[in-house]
């Protein structure tokens, strides 16, 4: 059998797989064709994985985000200005998450 769907030779309707007494077969709902499967049938289907996409916006988004003074968390940085994004992540009752990148090494780093 080739891959994709089965059609009915009969009458050109969608053929299901059923199984009847144990066997396993191709049948027709609308007219009466059946084809017994005596073999195994499978298909492989190549997974594609998702792009993931940023959180907080690509490279582009932040290049726009307004700026504050913030010093750099790396050790070996420590740049004292940083751009920053406002975003709530828990409930609506908690306090809002402020996100910060710095403006020298774009290290990411985050307080509340």
């Amino acid at each position: 059998m080739g891959s994709g769907l089965l059609f009915c030779p009969t009458c050109g309707n969608l053929l299901l797989v059923e199984n009847h007494n144990g066997e396993n077969q191709f049948s027709c709902s609308t007219c009466c064709y059946q084809y017994y499967i005596d073999r195994q049938i499978t298909k492989g289907v190549p997974l594609q994985r998702k792009e993931v996409e940023p959180v907080l916006g690509g490279e582009e988004e932040w290049k726009n985000a307004p700026r504050t003074e913030a010093r750099c968390p790396s050790d070996t940085c420590g740049h004292l200005q940083a751009y920053f994004k406002e975003a709530q992540i828990r409930s609506a009752d908690e306090p809002a998450t402020l996100f910060y990148r710095c403006a020298k090494c774009g290290r990411n780093w985050r307080e509340g």
